[in-house]
């Protein structure tokens, strides 16, 4: 019922409104003209659609809008008097009269009622709330009524509405009959239990109601109880008879109320003489037709309304519903005549070219387009031609110059044969402005609209019957109008969108042949020059619109401002840029345009060629010139800020100038050598020794020069060589991302080399882009030692690779013992190609350490950013290799460096290292994890087998042990500075599992525990206890019992044999392993029960190092995978307390509904089903939420309710939740809650307060609590009903 939420979306392609979808550039955009329906809708306030559909049913309800024009001005007033103190107005009436003018003579899509709930007294909480559509209706009519008392319309609407009904109750005594008389405006028939409407009819007025039994009436006459019968009759009918359907009720026994959706039948017509007092009158009499059916679509809390009607006037265009046109276009394709031209069907262009050749005006209207090439192909645009050729509107405007837009963009034409306004069907618009009102003395031979003078009288009409084939259905959505067929009516008569009031009127009122396709008919002329007037008002603003939304600026590069360079034309002189605006109207065409520069370019001399330009970075470049005169810059594709290039077509400047998108121009970065007079010294001597200089300069810096050049996106290397002047023995590289850069390891850049066969291939062909940097290398380069081949690619060193490395000695190491001023560092000329052995010598040499180092191991390492040390480089590897930032730091510490085949490894024993603890070692990367493990022993002094390695996790916490002790460090892809634990104990064989087993003991002698069990903490040392506090408040224990090891592949059984061979466990009594129930651990709580005795421990999902929990039984146990552990408790009758806990294994495995729950708990108590009230405890908010079963709404196409699972929301009942049972016949107390749960809410308050205040809260648990006390809490209460009302007030 809000808005357009029930509308339907537009279909791709063309929209009713040539407007649609355009932004606008200033302003608000007019709303468009009718449809093709001609027929104009109501604008949906927000909530509203229920009046629309009530007020479209009175509009074409003939007699109802002419008594209502027949009220002039002399009667109801003027509203432009509504200011002054003295006028008398009626503003309802003269409200909907404007409404219904503007319904029937304004050239608008839809009309909008926002003055007339004004008049009503209506805020904006009114037109946004949902009423009733049949309140509505008796409201309405009651305003007209007392707004219209003393007028000569004070009667219209009872002659035409009201009726009258008869009560009869007839004395079986003494025949004695009691009869009151009744008025109605609309009848209430009955849906529940019954089938049709003419069955509810028979049963209100046919069926007689006997009182006897207990049930007697009192006689007037014979003064006591006696046995009678009550009936009804119509006694009166009135010309048109509303039915109002009662689809909504309220069911007592869920206090709710709710939709009747079920089948009901109206027929089309009917014959009200089985219903009536007096039969005795023709049939004509009692026969009525339905011509509107108001529908409602939703539930009873909310939905959407919509009407069908039958045009009685034919006021409106017909057309086939689309998917009725489908059908019958398929069959009338078959049905050709073989003397029809043949067409092509499988080219659009000649289809759409025969469907427009076709029309009688040779035009056809945008949206109506897709239709006629239905009805011609049998099959739509999408399905055959968009795949190929896109959006039928883009197809037309690709061929402009087959088709045109006329009428205002609004009808398609073929070029050849322009489409004359004459030949256009007038709406209602042009009706009301172009021709003034003919008398009704004039025959009516067309559409055109007769109006009757007031002076002059008027000649008896000839009548025609409205029931004849000439009247068609609509279907008024809001603002939407869209055709049906009569046999749609069927499709409502059930469903959630089904008929909710039915209108009917009398098959003997006949229309006058002058108000067929009328819309003028019986209209004051007062009310024509309105909506003439309006209609101008949106006609002009309508054309200023389109005058504003289709002005468009136009860049224009004069030709004599350009010259050819690399490959782009460049304007001459830079500051004034050859650039000059031109503003104009893009439905004009291009002959319009070039004769428009014409004048303003009045030096002009030859031919002028408009050629569409784009702004690439080579510079302008040329693409298709526009040589049709005759197609508009809309068709072809010139929109605001366009570049046109103004020239005669050949050349610019005496050069050829390329044109077309192959020839793209791409701005490359040429890259050459630049070597100084001594050759390499000279370079390095220009390179080194500035600091702090960027790595790369504007021209590449020292050693290399770079130039911006512009080539032909079609020409090739070869050709571009030759543009360069470069030999062809010289080399074209391109950059080489492969190859490290200048930010790893000091950057010499890498370039490949073009292969000969890419030397024929075009820029585009090898993918160069604006940007791209291209090496040009003479083979003399190779000379110097910047740059060095190696197969195809070429490594280019220049000079501004070669800087400096900062070195710091630091002689404890790096550790925080000595003082800043012990540390001495130097500045080291390095380049990337340089050992980093010889970069540590030259440290040494110029920090003068050679006697203090001599017959010391000394090496270099990193830094990052936080200061700490790195392991120590491999100093046999290049500053590149090593992946070393030349400019940074480096320091020197005492230590042995690794060699390209050996590990630097930190490693601890038994825990996590904390920073700087940890110890190091140097093995080989082809060490097994067994020999470095034995390094590692022997370098602490340990002995033993029972130790193995730990790597540590993301968390920088110990993690899973290495399990294959054979495999080398390579192969478990261990690097240089990873973190190795040596933890105690030794390894499971290969594929075994270590789980940790605690035993569960209850000292209450109850064998279950709650799923919130908290452990203390996660110890595993064999013998510990752990405290355990179930929900009832019982002390339990968890003992650990040891480790089991066992494998992926055996089973639960397995597992529980296993673990009864603990020897903590000798003295545990368990006859057979079903005896035993495990639990498993996780996040410190008893997560889940492990079932299925024959599951693997894989499908299982458990890991080495899970804690398991088992738990001794009283009796054998084999859960299945759906089958739910429960603690049920039985509530003490008339106490708030509940019986001890007992366990319960419920099967949800075929049915998961509270029902199930009730009876697997009715059967275990044995009692009634109905008699029982459940609830689930929720212990962490001490509450109980009651477990009933509950509706969901579901739609029609679902055939299958969905079942209600406890196992899902909102309940998620689980293994060991507590289940709270009341016995309703002994206990009518329904609630659950005890005084520990009030206690416990206390607390929670309590805390929650502290929280509020500031002081010192709970935990984060608590605060969970609340959090989810929140989300339990109450929902939001549904927004109170406002009744509906319509103020009359004192005429005005």
């Amino acid at each position: 019922m809000f808005g357009n939420l029930f509308e339907e979306e537009e279909e791709e392609g063309f929209s009713p409104s040539p407007s649609a979808g355009r932004v606008a550039k200033g302003g608000e955009e007019p709303p468009p003209p009718r449809g093709q329906s001609q027929l104009s809708g109501i604008k949906n306030q927000g909530g509203t659609c229920y009046l629309n559909s009530l007020l479209q049913t009175l509009l074409f309800t003939p007699e109802f809008r002419e008594e209502l024009f027949k009220l002039g001005p002399e009667e109801l007033g003027c509203l432009e008097d509504r200011n002054k103190p003295e006028a008398n107005l009626r503003v309802i009436p003269l409200e909907l009269q404007r409404l219904f003018a503007h319904l029937l003579l304004v050239d608008q899509q839809c009309a909008s009622t926002a003055d007339l709930t004004d008049s009503f007294g209506w805020n904006n909480s009114e037109e946004t709330n949902q009423h009733d559509v049949q309140e509505l209706n008796r409201i309405l009519f009651s305003a007209l009524e007392n707004s219209l008392v003393g007028t000569s319309g004070s009667t219209f609407i009872r002659n035409l509405y009201h009726g009258t009904t008869v009560n009869s109750i007839v004395c079986k005594e003494c025949g004695n009959v009691s009869q009151r008389q009744e008025d109605f405006l609309d009848l209430t028939v009955c849906v529940c239990g019954v089938s049709s409407l003419e069955e509810a009819l028979w049963n209100m007025f046919v069926e007689e109601e006997l009182f006897e039994g207990n049930n007697l009436y009192r006689c007037a006459q014979c003064n006591r109880l006696v046995r009678a019968a009550k009936s009804a009759k119509l006694r009166k009918l009135p010309p048109f008879m509303t039915m109002s359907l009662l689809r909504f009720s309220f069911d007592f026994a869920k206090c709710e109320r709710y939709k009747e959706t079920g089948r009901y039948i109206f027929p089309l017509t009917i014959n009200l003489r089985p219903f009536c007092e007096q039969t005795d009158e023709e049939d004509s009499y009692y026969s009525y037709e339905l011509f509107s059916v108001i529908i409602h679509k939703g539930g009873c809390y909310g939905g959407h309304y919509h009407v069908y009607i039958k045009d009685i006037d034919q006021l409106g265009h017909w057309e086939p519903p689309e998917e009725e046109s489908k059908t019958k276009t398929q069959k009338n394709v078959k049905e050709v005549p073989v003397c029809e031209t043949h067409v092509a069907k499988d080219d659009p262009l000649s289809v759409l070219t025969a469907v427009i050749a076709q029309e009688p005006s040779k035009s056809v209207l945008l949206d109506q387009l897709g239709q006629k090439l239905m009805e011609k192909t049998g099959s739509s645009w999408s399905k055959k031609f968009r795949k190929h050729y896109g959006p039928i509107g883009k197809f037309l405007q690709s061929h402009n110059d087959v088709f045109i837009l006329v009428s205002n963009g609004t009808r398609v034409a073929l070029k050849a044969n322009p489409t004359s306004p004459m030949m256009e069907s007038p709406s209602p618009v042009e009706q009301t402005t172009g021709l003034d009102p003919p008398s009704a003395q004039e025959p009516s031979t067309t559409s055109t609209c007769n109006q009757s003078s007031p002076d002059q009288e008027a000649e008896p009409e000839p009548e025609v019957c409205c029931g004849d084939g000439g009247s068609h259905w609509f279907d008024l959505n809001d603002s939407a109008v869209t055709s049906i067929r009569e046999s749609d009516i069927e499709k409502q008569f059930q469903g959630k969108e089904s008929a909710y009031m039915l209108f009917y009127r009398k098959t003997q009122l006949h229309r006058p042949s002058q108000a067929l396709k009328n819309p003028l008919y019986n209209v004051p002329p007062h009310l024509v020059q309105m909506a003439k007037e309006e209609t101008g008002k949106l006609q002009q603003g309508r054309e200023e619109f389109e005058s504003t939304n289709n002005s468009i600026e136009l860049r224009l590069h004069l030709a004599p401002s350009y010259k050819l360079e690399n490959g782009a034309l460049q304007p001459i002189n830079i500051e004034q840029g050859g650039v000059t605006t031109l503003g104009f109207d893009r439905r004009k065409t291009v002959g319009d345009l070039r004769l428009s520069i014409y004048q303003n370019q009045e030096l002009w001399e030859g031919d002028m060629a408009l050629t569409v330009a784009k702004s690439l970075p080579a510079g302008l470049h040329l693409y298709n010139t526009l040589t049709d005169d005759s197609v508009s810059l809309y068709s072809a594709g010139i929109f605001t800020n366009s570049d046109l290039f103004v020239w005669n077509g050949r050349e610019v400047c005496g050069a050829t100038v390329l044109t077309g998108a192959n020839w793209e121009p791409v701005l490359l970065t040429v890259v050459r050598p630049s070597l100084g007079e001594d050759g390499e010294e000279a370079a390095v001597e220009n390179g080194v020794g500035a600091e702090g200089e960027g790595l790369e300069g504007d021209d590449g810096g020292p050693g290399l020069k770079t130039e911006a050049r512009g080539f032909a996106g079609a020409a090739t290397l070869r050709e571009v060589q030759e543009a360069l002047g470069e030999p062809q023995e010289s080399l074209l590289c391109q950059e080489h991302r492969g190859v490290n850069g200048g930010g790893q390891g000091g950057g010499a850049s890498g370039w490949r080399v073009f292969p000969p066969e890419d030397m024929q291939r075009t820029l585009k062909e090898l993918a160069l882009k604006d940007g791209d940097a291209l090496l040009v290398l003479e083979p003399q380069s190779f000379d110097s030692n910047f740059f060095n081949r190696s197969g195809d690619v070429v490594t280019v060193t220049t000079p501004s690779d070669c800087r400096w490395l900062l070195v710091e000695f630091r002689p404890h190491g790096g550790g925080g013992g000595e003082e800043e001023e012990d540390r001495r560092t130097a500045k080291v000329p390095a380049s990337g190609h340089m050992l980093l052995r010889e970069v540590k010598q030259r440290a040494i040499e110029e920090l003068q350490l050679q006697e203090q180092l001599t017959g010391v191991e000394c090496c270099l390492k990193q830094v990052d950013r936080t200061g700490k040390l790195l392991p120590p480089v491999c100093e046999e590897l290049s500053v590149r290799e090593a992946g070393i930032r030349l400019m940074t730091t480096l320091v020197l510490c005492l230590g042995t460096a690794p060699k390209p085949s050996q590990l630097f490894l930190h490693f601890s024993v038994g825990t996590a290292p904390s920073a700087g603890m940890e110890m190091n070692i140097i093995v080989e990367q082809t060490c097994t994890i067994k020999e470095c493990l034995k390094a590692m022993l022997d370098t602490v002094g340990l002995e033993g087998n029972g130790w193995h390695l730990r790597r540590l996790d993301w968390c920088e916490e110990v993690g899973e042990p290495l399990m294959d002790e054979d495999a080398s460090l390579s192969e478990l892809k261990i690097i240089t500075g990873e973190t190795l634990i040596v933890s105690e104990g030794k390894l499971p064989p290969k594929g075994f599992l270590k789980l940790s087993v605690w035993l569960y003991v209850d000292h209450s002698n109850n064998s279950t525990v709650t799923m919130e069990t908290e452990l203390n903490h996660n110890g595993s040392s064999e013998g510990q206890r752990l405290a355990v506090m179930s929900v009832g408040g019982d002390i339990s224990e968890l003992i650990s019992v040891g480790h089991v090891e066992i494998t992926h592949e055996d089973t639960l059984d397995d597992l529980k044999t296993q673990v009864l061979t603990l020897p903590a466990l000798q003295s545990v009594c368990v006859p057979t392993p079903a005896f035993l129930r495990v639990w498993q651990l996780e996040g410190r709580k008893l997560a889940r029960i492990l079932r299925g005795k024959q599951l693997t421990l894989r499908k299982l999902k458990l890991t080495s190092g899970t804690d398991i929990c088992v738990q001794q039984l009283l009796k054998e146990e084999n859960l299945g995978p759906k089958d739910v552990l429960l603690r049920v408790q039985m509530g003490i009758p008339r106490e708030r307390c509940y019986y001890p806990p007992e366990e319960l294994v419920w099967d949800a495995s075929r049915d998961s509904s509270p029902r199930s729950l009730r009876t697997a708990l009715a059967a275990y108590y044995g009692l009634c089903p109905d008699s029982l009230l459940l609830a689930k405890h929720q212990p962490d908010k001490h509450t109980w939420e009651p477990v009933s079963s509950w509706s969901q709404q579901v739609s029609k196409r679902k055939k299958k309710k969905k079942t209600d699972s406890l196992l899902g929301a909102p309940f998620h009942i689980k293994d060991g939740d507590t289940i709270g049972v009341k016995n309703l016949l002994i206990d009518n107390n329904q609630d659950f809650c005890t005084s520990e749960d009030e206690q416990g809410q206390q607390r929670l308050r309590e805390q929650g307060e502290q929280r509020r205040k500031g002081g010192q809260g709970a935990g984060s648990g608590d605060a969970q609590t609340v959090g989810s006390e929140k989300k339990a809490g109450p929902t939001k209460p549904r927004k109170p009903e406002v009744a509906l009302s319509i103020n009359v007030g004192v005429f005005r």
